[in-house]
């Protein structure tokens, strides 16, 4: 096998979407972490429910949607300045550390973004964060009209770089989306950042599942779909070594 092109997942990948939490505990002390979790488990859930529904609307309205949900059933003051600040906070999410020295150490393959963010969301996010020097193509979901886990949207890959999915190494920390990615017939590679022992260990050593435990045990645990990542690793800093195997 030989790795022509890596091409990312950018949110929860690449980008650290837990950075919300600082602002978001600014705005509501003392809810920041419940309002950060229950956010994105209702923005991953419309993604799949209006891909189910065949009612598409992009990624910056699901993160609208699911933001007001989240602040509507915690009983929490929907003011439109403060919503703008939080929402902005997407436009400027920090990077994993690794994120920059990985990129860099996998120049020579073509290097890429797959996401379920809209085109203006991503770009500006790439821009914003430094990643746009060294990508070759940001590519966004929105040209299907539909999210991952589909395969349509994976099929993206191949006509906006131009090479075979069994050329392609595909790298995600999102469980179902590794599994979405493998069962379209893409190399994967599992950023297993969370491993059962730790989740376990979390669950132990408390009396009440905090919000942030209950988000890993949903979300950061490989889901039971008969389907397995060809690659378990810990960290972005793992892949250049991975690469030069291949």
């Amino acid at each position: 096998m030989t790795i022509k092109a890596v091409v990312f997942d950018a949110y929860g990948t690449l980008f650290d979407i837990q950075s919300v939490a600082g602002i978001t505990e600014e705005a509501f002390p003392g809810y920041g972490e419940i309002i950060t979790q229950i956010w994105r488990i209702k923005q991953l859930e419309y993604t799949w429910l209006r891909s189910l529904m065949r009612r598409y609307e992009d990624f910056s309205a699901v993160t609208r949607e699911s933001l007001a949900y989240t602040l509507r059933v915690l009983g929490l003051n929907n003011d439109a300045g403060v919503f703008a600040r939080i929402m902005d906070k997407y436009l400027h999410l920090d990077l994993y550390p690794d994120a920059l020295t990985t990129l860099a150490a996998l120049r020579g393959r073509k290097l890429a973004i797959l996401s379920n963010g809209s085109p203006d969301m991503l770009n500006t996010l790439v821009r914003n964060s430094g990643l746009d020097g060294l990508l070759d193509a940001t590519i966004s979901v929105d040209a299907k009209k539909i999210f991952k886990p589909s395969p349509d949207a994976y099929s993206l890959i191949e006509s906006s770089l131009g090479i075979a999915p069994a050329d392609v190494l595909f790298v995600s920390s999102n469980p179902w989306d590794a599994c979405g990615a493998k069962a379209f017939g893409l190399n994967v590679a599992w950023i297993e950042r969370v491993t059962p022992e730790a989740m376990m260990l979390a669950c132990e050593n408390n009396d009440l599942v905090a919000p942030l435990t209950m988000f890993k045990a949903l979300r950061m645990q490989m889901d039971e779909l008969g389907l397995e990542p060809d690659y378990r690793i810990r960290a972005l800093a793992e892949l250049p070594g991975l690469v030069m195997e291949t």
